[in-house]
């Protein structure tokens, strides 16, 4: 599914159906990546119109991914235990698969750092562990076990001022942690239930171009935004069944790199039976479509 970034309007559905989408990200060459954990695939589609180019990559119970360094794509296997495998970013090749000691239990969110290296949210453990953007060798828990009160972390996202910021699921928080050692410094998002904003098993966030901080509540299927420098609650920026829209899961800004044109910005949606979210910006021309930059 398609929604306009400025304003949250639904515009429609991009590219095919999806039964298990847990994440996506665009590609080098422009291309849409996401993955589907129902077949244990990385799919490859066509970044501006969604139409499916093949089956790129293999990898059991495939959830979040992210492109690194070293023309490296790390897709997490959010099984128990977990993995980090690494494949060639141009064919899709096995690298290596990383188990980081057995301590990966049912991982979901990954990121890229300021450092270049690997951030993954790990569930089950309720850490976030730190793997090198080049080698993929597990460097060790970035945020320890419970950190501040993280309990079932799913999406991890660096914020505009350097800090790692945390979904923790199970206590329907954001947490912020500092960037460069991982300690604690704030519960971010904090909204008591049936208060407008509060959030109900979150799982992805993301920064967006304006600055701001959107969360998707799998619980309640809304998107949040949420100030990017305080946290306060600014609006529901994607009710629930706005275009079918119900337990998004995952939500990433972005853009093809390999386009270098100015373009308008809109936020797309991948919704389909557990609905995957994901937004970025697309490379087309739109009535519809607004200019956020």
């Amino acid at each position: 599914m398609e929604y306009n970034a400025t304003t949250g309007a639904f515009i429609g559905q991009f590219g095919p159906a999806n039964s298990f989408p847990l994440g996506a990200a665009f590609g080098p060459d422009g291309n849409f990546y996401a993955t589907n954990s129902n077949i244990d695939v990385v799919l490859k589609q066509n970044g501006t119109t969604g139409a499916f180019i093949s089956n790129f990559a293999s990898v059991g119970d495939a959830a979040g991914l992210v492109f690194g360094p070293n023309n490296n794509l790390f897709v997490v296997s959010s099984s128990d235990p977990g993995s980090l495998t690494v494949l060639n970013a141009t064919t899709g090749a096995l690298k290596t698969t990383v188990d980081a000691g057995g301590i990966l239990s049912d991982p979901e969110g990954v990121t890229i750092g300021p450092d270049k290296n690997i951030y993954v949210a790990n569930n089950d453990n309720s850490n976030v562990l730190k793997f090198n953007g080049t080698t993929g060798a597990s460097i060790g828990k970035f945020v320890s076990d419970g950190s501040g009160g993280l309990n079932g972390p799913r999406g991890v996202a660096f914020g505009p001022n350097g800090n790692l910021f945390v979904t923790s699921q199970s206590s329907n928080q954001v947490m912020e942690y500092d960037g460069t050692t991982g300690a604690f410094i704030a519960v971010f998002v904090n909204i008591t239930r049936g208060d407008p904003g509060a959030l109900s098993l979150p799982r992805d966030l993301a920064f967006g171009p304006d600055g701001s901080l959107y969360v998707a509540s799998f619980g309640s299927g809304d998107v949040f935004r949420y100030s990017g420098s305080t946290g306060a609650f600014m609006d529901d920026f994607i009710p629930a069944g706005t275009g079918d829209l119900n337990g998004p899961t995952f939500l990433l800004f972005g853009e093809p790199s390999s386009v270098t044109t100015p373009e308008p910005s809109t936020l797309g949606l991948l919704a389909c039976g557990l609905a995957g979210l994901a937004a970025w910006k697309r490379k087309t021309m739109r009535a519809s479509v607004q200019l956020l930059e």
